[in-house]
């Protein structure tokens, strides 16, 4: 994307730098077999973030081979930015790495839009801990190459099944190889992107970095630290995915979904429209419900036309995992459900199934990296897979031997003692990286702190570092020197404002009958 702002690029090599005229943002064409393996291009920019602040900023494009394990390989470009601390600290440099997969995030400096000045404000938070580098993942950057292929529409006339997404994911596969030729996707797994770090931290001239990531950011930082371990000074890690939990445990989550629900069943709001039993005896409901049958919901789109879906029992099944990001939205979703209004899931459900673009570093290193035999083993028999189903496992794992990536192997996945500082911060309400994950890797963290925040969903760590200026300074300060004093093992927020369904509540003892399944 063209850039408002002039900038002076230069390309770094570990012994030489040159200097030219730069206007643009836009990844050169042609420019692939201008570069070595390693180079890096800098471009200098400043934004406006507030009327008189002006933030300066590196944008860079880093050099690498697409598989290192190839000598032939062709170089790909990954992007990167970086904003100096405003002095010198010491302190070596945060890394942040981007969740996802799939999570291009240099927008935030190049593009007027609210979330990503939000997110460059936190970035800009890092300064005093010293200069903070953010690496984005090859295969979806805005500063090389954003691999996609188009994905099949579900047909609406029958209930969803993980199966058959299983086998959705097996044709995607296939077409993502046949429409992207000349590309290796073989080099797309997280030993690559590891590998992207430590190469990054040598172009810049870093002896040793500290990594910053949440999601699969944490697992992108682990996978480093297990890999490079030497160019580690330490790290902070939220939503805390584990080498080998990229697959969630479904009672693990099941809990986080209990514990959102035991506040909502104190919620007077919510009250009105609540079973006898809670949240947790509507969701019994549902899944006693839709056991008997699908149903069928047909609802207006915006041009006044009309769609008809069918939803069954494994729709269901991942529809209890919805609305989840943000705890206080869950339980009026659920609520809806229960009492038959199923217009808004349905419209949710429609969108879902239609044909589009997937993104396809997600699924290349999600087969590549997958689980242990004896993970999967306790996956498939985990009691609230009754509940949940394996929407969460099932595609990727059926799909993987289709994909180009290599299995990593049960070395890398299994954990390992580390003497890595590492602090933790993980959320109970968090249902897509749940803080049973943190819990279990801890005691391989003899360094390593724990802070768990209570009703913080997947974001824990950002709203520690929102709302806790006290914890926040003490994160820093540990970023900074490694000290952990202040450090506090657990943080409570408050009890959220509960959003209530957007119906009238019904009368005691009143259920609607759109409840009933079809015929």
């Amino acid at each position: 994307m063209p850039s408002p702002h002039p900038m002076r690029a230069f390309s770094l090599k570990p012994s030489w730098r040159c200097l030219s005229l730069c206007l643009s943002l836009a990844f050169p064409a042609g420019a692939l077999a201008q570069h070595k393996p390693g180079e890096v291009i800098i471009e200098r920019g400043a934004v406006e973030l507030e009327p008189g602040t002006r933030v300066s900023y590196e944008l860079g494009t880093l050099y690498v081979p697409e598989n290192r394990r190839k000598p032939e390989s062709r170089l790909i470009g990954v992007g990167f930015a970086r904003i100096k601390a405003p002095r010198p600290t010491g302190a070596p440099p945060v890394f942040w790495l981007p969740g996802g997969p799939g999570l291009s995030v240099l927008g935030s400096l190049i593009d007027d839009d609210a979330a990503g000045k939000g997110r460059l404000r936190s970035w800009l938070t890092f300064g005093a801990v010293g200069d903070l580098v953010v690496l984005e993942q090859r295969g979806f950057t805005r500063r090389g190459e954003m691999l996609e292929a188009s994905s099949d529409a579900m047909l609406l006339d029958r209930p969803g099944s993980a199966q058959v997404e299983a086998q959705a994911m097996r044709s995607l596969a296939r077409r993502a190889i046949a429409e992207n030729p000349g590309k290796d996707l073989s080099g797309y797994d997280i030993t690559e992107l590891a590998a992207d770090v430590d190469a990054l931290r040598r172009a810049l001239g870093y002896q040793k970095v500290s990594l910053f990531g949440g999601s699969f950011g944490s697992q992108w930082s682990l996978a480093v630290m297990r890999l490079h371990p030497g160019i580690v000074a330490r790290a902070v890690l939220s939503g805390v995915e584990p080498l080998n939990n990229g697959y969630d445990m479904p009672s693990d989550v099941f809990a986080a979904l209990q514990r959102i629900a035991y506040d909502a069943d104190r919620d007077p709001g919510l009250e009105p429209y609540r079973p006898a039993g809670g949240l947790m005896e509507a969701v019994r409901t549902l899944h006693r419900r839709f056991a008997t049958g699908p149903v069928r919901v047909q609802v207006r789109d915006d041009a006044g036309g009309g769609q008809t879906v069918v939803l069954g029992a494994e729709d269901l099944q991942l529809a209890l995992n919805s609305h989840t990001q943000e705890g206080e939205q869950w339980p009026a979703f659920i609520l809806s459900l229960y009492h038959g209004h199923y217009a808004g899931w349905a419209r949710e459900v429609i969108a879902d199934r239609a044909a589009g673009k997937t993104k396809l570093i997600g699924p290349l290193i999600d087969s590549s990296l997958g689980v242990t035999a004896e993970r999967e083993h306790l996956l498939r028999t985990d009691p609230a897979t009754e509940l949940l189903g394996t929407w969460n496992f099932e595609a990727n794992i059926a799909s993987a031997p289709d994909w180009p990536t290599r299995d990593v192997g049960d070395a890398l996945r299994k954990p390992l003692p580390s003497a890595i500082p590492v602090v933790f911060v993980h959320g109970d309400w968090d249902t897509s990286t749940p803080i049973e994950n943190t819990l279990g890797l801890l005691p391989y963290f003899p360094n390593g702190r724990a802070i768990l925040v209570h009703r913080a969903g997947h974001d824990g760590a950002f709203y520690l570092l929102r709302g806790e200026p006290a914890a926040k300074e003490a994160v820093y300060e540990f970023l900074k020197t490694g000290k952990t004093a202040g450090l506090p093992h657990e943080v409570t927020l408050p009890v959220p404002r509960f959003a209530l369904p957007s119906f009238t509540a019904p009368a005691a003892g009143e259920t609607s009958s759109a409840g009933a399944p079809s015929p």
